[in-house]
Protein backbone atom coordinates (compact mmCIF):
# COMPACT_ATOMS: atom_id res chain seq x y z
CA UNK A 1 0.00 0.00 0.00
CA UNK A 2 1.09 3.60 -0.73
CA UNK A 3 -0.03 6.11 1.57
CA UNK A 4 0.49 9.83 2.26
CA UNK A 5 0.54 11.45 4.77
CA UNK A 6 -0.24 15.11 4.95
CA UNK A 7 0.91 17.54 7.54
CA UNK A 8 -1.08 21.01 8.39
CA UNK A 9 -5.21 20.65 6.55
CA UNK A 10 -4.48 24.54 5.71
CA UNK A 11 -4.74 26.16 1.98
CA UNK A 12 -2.46 23.93 0.15
CA UNK A 13 -2.76 21.14 2.20
CA UNK A 14 -6.59 21.13 0.98
CA UNK A 15 -5.31 21.50 -2.67
CA UNK A 16 -3.47 18.51 -2.44
CA UNK A 17 -6.08 16.11 -0.86
CA UNK A 18 -8.26 17.78 -3.63
CA UNK A 19 -6.15 16.16 -6.38
CA UNK A 20 -5.77 12.89 -4.28
CA UNK A 21 -9.85 12.86 -4.31
CA UNK A 22 -9.96 13.54 -7.88
CA UNK A 23 -6.97 10.29 -8.74
CA UNK A 24 -5.28 13.27 -9.87
CA UNK A 25 -2.43 11.40 -7.40
CA UNK A 26 -2.98 7.26 -6.90
CA UNK A 27 -2.49 6.48 -3.59
CA UNK A 28 -4.30 4.43 -1.28
CA UNK A 29 -4.89 6.20 2.04
CA UNK A 30 -4.69 9.96 2.98
CA UNK A 31 -3.55 10.52 6.56
CA UNK A 32 -4.03 13.78 8.20
CA UNK A 33 -2.52 15.37 11.11
CA UNK A 34 -2.89 18.59 12.17
CA UNK A 35 -2.78 20.45 15.79
CA UNK A 36 -5.85 22.05 15.15
CA UNK A 37 -8.28 18.97 15.11
CA UNK A 38 -11.30 20.57 13.53
CA UNK A 39 -9.58 21.79 10.80
CA UNK A 40 -8.64 18.48 9.71
CA UNK A 41 -11.75 17.09 10.51
CA UNK A 42 -13.61 19.53 8.31
CA UNK A 43 -11.37 18.47 5.43
CA UNK A 44 -11.72 14.95 5.59
CA UNK A 45 -15.16 15.28 5.64
CA UNK A 46 -15.17 17.35 2.47
CA UNK A 47 -13.51 13.55 1.04
CA UNK A 48 -14.83 10.53 0.16
CA UNK A 49 -11.40 9.07 -0.09
CA UNK A 50 -10.33 6.82 2.95
CA UNK A 51 -8.64 9.54 5.19
CA UNK A 52 -7.72 8.81 8.53
CA UNK A 53 -6.74 11.61 11.34
CA UNK A 54 -4.10 11.55 13.78
CA UNK A 55 -3.40 12.79 16.63
CA UNK A 56 -0.05 12.77 17.07
CA UNK A 57 3.24 13.05 14.84
CA UNK A 58 4.41 9.65 16.56
CA UNK A 59 1.21 7.85 14.93
CA UNK A 60 1.93 9.53 11.67
CA UNK A 61 5.35 8.26 11.83
CA UNK A 62 4.24 5.00 12.91
CA UNK A 63 1.71 4.11 9.99
CA UNK A 64 5.08 4.63 7.49
CA UNK A 65 3.17 6.40 4.85
CA UNK A 66 5.03 6.18 1.19
CA UNK A 67 5.63 9.96 1.24
CA UNK A 68 5.08 12.69 3.52
CA UNK A 69 3.95 16.34 2.20
CA UNK A 70 4.48 19.50 5.07
CA UNK A 71 2.25 22.06 3.99
CA UNK A 72 1.95 23.81 7.71
CA UNK A 73 4.70 26.17 8.64
CA UNK A 74 8.57 26.72 9.10
CA UNK A 75 8.23 25.75 12.81
CA UNK A 76 6.61 22.43 12.17
CA UNK A 77 9.04 21.95 9.28
CA UNK A 78 11.88 22.69 11.86
CA UNK A 79 10.53 20.08 14.52
CA UNK A 80 9.32 17.41 12.18
CA UNK A 81 11.88 17.45 8.46
CA UNK A 82 14.62 15.88 10.80
CA UNK A 83 12.73 12.81 12.18
CA UNK A 84 11.24 12.34 9.03
CA UNK A 85 14.50 12.25 6.78
CA UNK A 86 15.85 10.26 9.76
CA UNK A 87 12.94 7.61 9.25
CA UNK A 88 13.85 7.53 5.22
CA UNK A 89 10.81 8.40 4.59
CA UNK A 90 10.30 10.67 1.26
CA UNK A 91 9.18 14.51 2.27
CA UNK A 92 7.91 17.15 0.25
CA UNK A 93 8.62 20.32 2.07
CA UNK A 94 6.89 23.18 1.23
CA UNK A 95 8.37 25.61 4.51
CA UNK A 96 11.21 25.69 2.27
CA UNK A 97 12.90 28.58 4.68
CA UNK A 98 13.52 25.97 7.29
CA UNK A 99 15.55 24.10 5.50
CA UNK A 100 18.26 26.88 5.54
CA UNK A 101 19.08 26.65 9.56
CA UNK A 102 18.54 22.51 9.59
CA UNK A 103 21.40 20.33 8.57
CA UNK A 104 19.74 16.97 7.96
CA UNK A 105 20.60 13.89 4.94
CA UNK A 106 18.75 15.48 1.95
CA UNK A 107 18.26 12.35 -0.04
CA UNK A 108 15.05 11.95 0.41
CA UNK A 109 13.93 15.24 1.15
CA UNK A 110 12.33 16.96 -1.80
CA UNK A 111 11.63 20.50 -2.39
CA UNK A 112 9.07 21.59 -4.70
CA UNK A 113 9.28 24.17 -7.61
CA UNK A 114 6.72 26.23 -5.76
CA UNK A 115 5.70 29.49 -7.48
CA UNK A 116 7.99 29.98 -9.61
CA UNK A 117 9.85 27.24 -12.61
CA UNK A 118 13.10 27.29 -14.43
CA UNK A 119 14.73 25.93 -11.06
CA UNK A 120 16.74 23.21 -13.30
CA UNK A 121 18.16 25.59 -15.42
CA UNK A 122 19.41 28.10 -12.45
CA UNK A 123 20.62 25.13 -10.50
CA UNK A 124 22.49 23.52 -13.77
CA UNK A 125 23.90 27.52 -14.07
CA UNK A 126 25.00 27.24 -10.66
CA UNK A 127 27.45 24.09 -11.12
CA UNK A 128 29.94 26.86 -12.78
CA UNK A 129 29.96 28.53 -9.43
CA UNK A 130 29.93 32.15 -11.42
CA UNK A 131 26.07 32.86 -11.17
CA UNK A 132 24.24 36.02 -9.05
CA UNK A 133 20.26 36.22 -8.71
CA UNK A 134 18.19 39.14 -8.04
CA UNK A 135 14.52 38.30 -7.08
CA UNK A 136 12.15 40.80 -7.47
CA UNK A 137 8.99 40.25 -5.74
CA UNK A 138 5.21 42.54 -5.88
CA UNK A 139 2.51 41.09 -3.95
CA UNK A 140 -1.17 42.90 -3.06
CA UNK A 141 -0.20 44.51 0.74
CA UNK A 142 -2.74 42.33 2.17
CA UNK A 143 -1.04 38.91 1.12
CA UNK A 144 2.21 40.93 3.19
CA UNK A 145 0.26 42.14 5.91
CA UNK A 146 0.64 45.75 5.33
CA UNK A 147 -1.55 48.41 4.93
CA UNK A 148 0.26 50.45 2.11
CA UNK A 149 -1.62 52.48 0.13
CA UNK A 150 1.44 53.04 -2.55
CA UNK A 151 4.00 51.08 -3.50
CA UNK A 152 6.55 50.28 -1.05
CA UNK A 153 9.95 48.12 -0.66
CA UNK A 154 9.52 46.46 2.59
CA UNK A 155 12.82 44.51 2.19
CA UNK A 156 15.79 44.82 0.31
CA UNK A 157 18.78 41.98 1.37
CA UNK A 158 19.60 38.29 0.91
CA UNK A 159 17.14 35.46 0.19
CA UNK A 160 18.17 34.14 3.72
CA UNK A 161 16.78 36.79 5.87
CA UNK A 162 13.57 37.43 3.35
CA UNK A 163 12.38 33.92 4.13
CA UNK A 164 13.07 34.18 7.94
CA UNK A 165 11.16 38.05 7.81
CA UNK A 166 8.19 36.56 5.75
CA UNK A 167 8.03 32.89 6.52
CA UNK A 168 5.36 31.92 4.73
CA UNK A 169 5.44 34.58 2.08
CA UNK A 170 8.63 34.20 0.97
CA UNK A 171 9.37 30.65 -0.09
CA UNK A 172 10.07 31.42 -3.09
CA UNK A 173 13.75 33.00 -1.60
CA UNK A 174 14.68 30.01 0.07
CA UNK A 175 14.13 27.58 -2.84
CA UNK A 176 16.38 29.89 -4.73
CA UNK A 177 18.85 30.10 -1.62
CA UNK A 178 18.73 26.22 -1.80
CA UNK A 179 19.40 26.11 -5.63
CA UNK A 180 22.64 28.17 -5.42
CA UNK A 181 24.50 29.71 -2.70
CA UNK A 182 22.41 31.77 -0.04
CA UNK A 183 24.52 34.75 -0.52
CA UNK A 184 24.47 34.71 -4.02
CA UNK A 185 20.72 35.61 -4.39
CA UNK A 186 19.56 39.23 -4.03
CA UNK A 187 15.53 39.51 -3.09
CA UNK A 188 13.44 42.64 -3.23
CA UNK A 189 9.81 42.51 -1.89
CA UNK A 190 7.57 45.20 -2.79
CA UNK A 191 3.94 45.90 -1.13
CA UNK A 192 1.80 46.99 -4.23
CA UNK A 193 -2.15 47.63 -4.30
CA UNK A 194 -2.14 47.38 -7.91
CA UNK A 195 -1.03 43.50 -8.01
CA UNK A 196 -3.95 40.97 -8.42
CA UNK A 197 -1.17 38.51 -8.39
CA UNK A 198 1.66 37.46 -6.53
CA UNK A 199 4.75 38.64 -9.17
CA UNK A 200 7.72 37.18 -9.35
CA UNK A 201 10.82 38.57 -11.62
CA UNK A 202 13.88 36.33 -11.43
CA UNK A 203 17.13 37.54 -13.09
CA UNK A 204 19.90 35.64 -13.38
CA UNK A 205 23.89 36.19 -14.90
CA UNK A 206 25.92 33.50 -14.77
CA UNK A 207 29.26 32.33 -16.87
CA UNK A 208 27.63 31.98 -20.15
CA UNK A 209 24.57 33.89 -19.94
CA UNK A 210 21.49 35.37 -18.73
CA UNK A 211 18.19 34.50 -17.89
CA UNK A 212 14.65 36.09 -17.08
CA UNK A 213 11.96 35.04 -15.69
CA UNK A 214 8.93 36.02 -14.37
CA UNK A 215 5.47 34.45 -13.03
CA UNK A 216 2.42 36.33 -12.42
CA UNK A 217 0.38 33.51 -10.20
CA UNK A 218 -3.18 34.01 -8.64
CA UNK A 219 -2.79 33.74 -4.71
CA UNK A 220 -4.82 30.76 -3.16
CA UNK A 221 -8.86 32.33 -2.59
CA UNK A 222 -8.02 31.37 0.99
CA UNK A 223 -4.58 32.23 1.74
CA UNK A 224 -3.49 35.59 -0.49
CA UNK A 225 -0.23 34.70 1.00
CA UNK A 226 0.20 31.44 -1.04
CA UNK A 227 0.10 31.14 -4.78
CA UNK A 228 -1.79 28.36 -6.06
CA UNK A 229 1.02 27.30 -8.66
CA UNK A 230 2.82 26.40 -5.27
CA UNK A 231 0.14 23.42 -4.35
CA UNK A 232 -0.16 22.35 -8.07
CA UNK A 233 4.14 21.82 -7.69
CA UNK A 234 3.54 19.76 -4.96
CA UNK A 235 0.75 17.79 -6.50
CA UNK A 236 3.36 16.84 -9.34
CA UNK A 237 6.08 16.25 -7.51
CA UNK A 238 4.09 14.08 -5.22
CA UNK A 239 2.88 12.20 -8.93
CA UNK A 240 6.57 11.45 -9.43
CA UNK A 241 7.68 9.87 -5.51
CA UNK A 242 4.19 7.68 -5.59
CA UNK A 243 4.97 6.41 -9.06
CA UNK A 244 8.75 5.40 -7.66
Amino acid sequence: MKNVGLIGCGAIGTVLAEAIERKLVVCDELILFDFDVPKAEQLKKALNFPTTIVSSFDELLKRKPAVIVEAASQQAAKDYVPRIASAGIELIVMSTGALLDLNVDMTKVHVPSGAIGGIDAIASAALTGDIQVTLTTRKNPKALETQDKQPKIIYEGYAEEAARQFPREMNVAATLALTVKPSRVKVTVIADPNMKRNTHEIAVTWKFGEMLLRFANDPHPDNPRTSALAAWSAIKLLQTLLKQ
